[in-house]
């Protein structure tokens, strides 16, 4: 005995009821049965009660069935649904048509019950070995996604694990990123992109002595130029994946202490030469950094801050990305005061 609410729902669409008639006496005993007379009947019936599968008739008066199927698979909500064509019509050029339009098999009628059957139950598997397959996908991408979001959040925090900085910054200035990006209208998943990368920019600083990192004043000119390694650092150990995400992580890693007029470091690159990734993490970093208390300075007032980045355009950043930056500050500021209220909080 069926378990009715768990059969598979068959939408029948024909223009001749006897026709229907037929193939619902041959299917109801294991299957539910919807039909409809006509191609615009079907859609919307289709719209309102997605159907497992589809057994449709070609030639109907006003939407014939390929224009039915076409329209079907013209849509992701509904390509993926099976459509038998049941037809008198039987010549090859007919069927390669209705292949064509997106069907999966032929009936030709009159039909018999046994090969309906067959093929009803055949295309039935075969979607739902489809769905399991993109089920699995779907849960082994999630699982990797999540992964990949842990070795971020890992990496970022390892960077700054002997820092004076809060967490906080790390994940503020890849917001900061993130949004400049947009307003250079990079496309949305680059944009998220560098928002992930951005986080690691700090990453080599795991290989600075924890007595630089926490020095509570300015650095000596000795240590000064052991802090500047962690660049370098952070691109050797960031470039071992070649994904799109860990090589941008890499870039940026090696590029955002570069300068516009070519006196940062570790590579001297000027203008253009320096990858546009840590162009853009650069003045994120930089505001956060003004912007921040620190244990050798309080937080910059918010008007020094712009006019100090004012000043480098040009020469520490790139004027047209620093423009944009000064474009969405109100944008900015309201991710500094969410990112502010989750350091108050403790997050």
């Amino acid at each position: 005995m069926h378990d009715t609410q768990h059969k598979p729902l068959i939408l029948l669409v024909d223009d001749t009821p006897e026709n229907l008639d037929v193939l619902r006496g041959i299917l109801t005993p294991r299957y539910r049965i919807s039909a409809a007379t006509s191609g615009e009947l079907a859609l919307r019936i289709i719209a309102k009660n997605r159907p497992d599968l589809i057994l449709l008739d070609v030639m109907m008066p006003g939407m014939d069935g390929y224009q039915v199927c076409r329209q079907l698979k013209a849509h992701a909500e509904t390509a993926s649904i099976p459509v038998i064509f049941a037809t008198a019509m039987t010549e090859l050029d007919d069927e390669m048509r209705g292949f064509d339009a997106g069907a999966v098999d032929y009936i030709t009628k009159p039909v018999h019950p046994g090969i309906v059957h067959a093929r009803v139950a055949a295309q039935l598997a075969l979607a739902n070995q489809r769905r399991a397959c993109e089920t699995e996908v779907e849960r082994r991408t999630g699982e990797l996604s999540k992964s990949q979001k842990a070795a971020i959040f890992m990496l970022g925090q390892a960077g700054h694990y002997n820092d004076t900085d809060t967490g906080v910054h790390i994940w503020r200035m890849a917001a900061y990123s993130a949004a400049l990006a947009r307003a250079l209208d990079w496309p949305l998943e680059r944009s998220e992109l560098l928002r992930d990368a951005a986080a690691m920019h700090d990453t080599g600083k795991i290989g600075t002595p924890d007595s630089i990192l926490k020095a509570p004043r300015r650095l000596t000119a000795e240590e000064w130029e052991i802090m500047k390694q962690h660049a370098r650092i952070g691109y050797s150990i960031l470039r071992h994946s070649d994904t799109p995400l860990f090589r941008m992580a890499a870039e940026v890693a090696l590029g955002h202490h570069e300068k516009w007029d070519g006196s940062g470091y570790p590579q001297g690159l000027a203008g253009e030469a320096i990858p546009a990734s840590a162009r853009v993490v650069a003045i994120a970093d930089v505001f956060d950094a003004l912007s921040m208390r620190r244990p050798y300075k309080p937080a910059w007032p918010l008007e020094q801050t712009l006019q100090t980045l004012q000043a480098d355009a040009g020469k520490h950043f790139d004027p047209q990305m620093l423009n944009a930056f000064l474009g969405i500050i109100d944008e900015i500021l309201e991710i500094k005061q969410k990112w502010d209220a989750k350091e108050t909080q403790g997050h």
